[in-house]
């Protein structure tokens, strides 16, 4: 009978020899998760690691088939040193294929559990992928339920809908008696950071169906430590946001991150208009334009992904106009801690 060892670590600081066995699995997962994608190199994934935002505290346990040495499973549970949101805790278990249904998730559950007691953390997020049922079959196992479902679209840019593209660049013209763009590569002045920070806090009025979840409040050394991540792992990440003539006030932006790992894809990231300024079309132009700056300036990109939750219509409508198209549906699952426990003192009894 196969028995395997669980042991701790710390994502910032493991040994090369850990790194390249978390590399193989995650890639051999991700094969899995996103079929035809590329692999993540291995020094990107090191770099993201080592680079998670200071913000967030991080306990990961490797397990490995001690017959073999093989790392077969990995958990993780992370807790933000945020004013809010501190019931949440968000947690990830994987497993590899070949091992699935053998008690790996249930023996890293209590680990999970007993952090998440030490943290005074009551709720338990985790994620699913529609490409991997296992996930979701096991997380509705333990009393999960569903608090956000999330599309995943992609825009090959040969369907890119060109037409409709040069109608919102000629709003966006219209609006320039009103607005104008600013445009950021990289990582924000300190004279604009604190604009910036508040104006992904709009974010806070996207959908969060059933997620007991409270508002994020992003502050200026948030900004940084995620400038600090996406940079330590080669992302380069572009910024446009509309900017008030009258009052200088940022109404709107949009970002997107590329990695040179993956050069035919983008990821788009937030959007997002101040409730005073829309329905003006200042959404429509900011897509617009940094669809077009991507295609005249990253000639290598063919695809654009972006995700958005299955109840956000108004900004689904858009995506599906541009041509955008479903790729993959990932859910959001969560769970009491008392409910885990009742879950694992019921499996220990059987």
């Amino acid at each position: 009978m196969t028995r395997f060892e669980i042991t701790r670590a710390d994502p910032r600081n493991m040994t090369d020899a850990e790194y390249a066995a978390v590399h193989e699995l995650d890639t051999l997962l991700d094969a899995e998760r996103l079929p035809g994608d590329p692999p993540v190199p291995y020094a990107e994934m090191v770099q993201g690691m080592r680079n998670i935002p200071a913000f967030v505290d991080v306990t990961a346990w490797g397990v490995r088939d001690s017959n073999s040495g093989r790392l077969v499973g990995t958990g993780d549970i992370g807790v933000t040193r945020l004013e809010q949101n501190r019931h949440l805790a968000e947690f990830n278990i994987n497993v590899h294929p070949d091992y699935r249904r053998q008690g790996i998730a249930r023996r890293l559950l209590p680990l999970i559990v007993e952090r998440a007691r030490t943290e005074q953390r009551t709720l338990l997020q985790g994620n699913s992928n529609s490409n991997v049922p296992a996930g979701e079959a096991f997380l509705r196992r333990i009393g999960a339920t569903l608090g956000l479902s999330m599309h995943t679209n992609q825009l090959m840019l040969t369907d890119l809908n060109r037409a409709l593209l040069a109608e919102w660049l000629e709003l966006g013209r219209q609006l320039t008696a009103e607005f104008e763009l600013a445009f950021w590569d990289g990582d924000y002045p300190e004279a604009d950071l604190p604009s910036l920070a508040d104006l992904h806090n709009v974010m806070n009025d996207q959908p969060r169906e059933d997620l007991h979840v409270e508002d994020w409040h992003i502050t200026p050394q948030m900004l940084r430590d995620f400038e600090r991540s996406w940079t330590a792992h080669g992302g380069s990440h572009w910024t446009l946001a509309a900017r008030h003539h009258e009052s200088g006030e940022l109404a709107g932006f949009t970002d997107v991150i590329w990695y040179p790992s993956h050069p035919e894809l983008l990821n788009q990231g937030n959007t997002g208009v101040w409730p005073r300024y829309r329905n003006r079309g200042i959404g429509r132009w900011l897509k617009a334009a940094m669809l077009d700056k991507v295609m005249r300036e990253r000639p290598s990109i063919t695809k654009v992904r972006t995700s958005n939750a299955f109840s956000n219509a108004p900004m689904l409508k858009l995506n599906h106009a541009l041509g955008f198209k479903l790729h993959h549906a990932s859910l959001a699952w969560q769970v009491p801690v008392e409910r885990v426990e009742a879950y694992l003192a019921m499996a220990a009894g059987r």
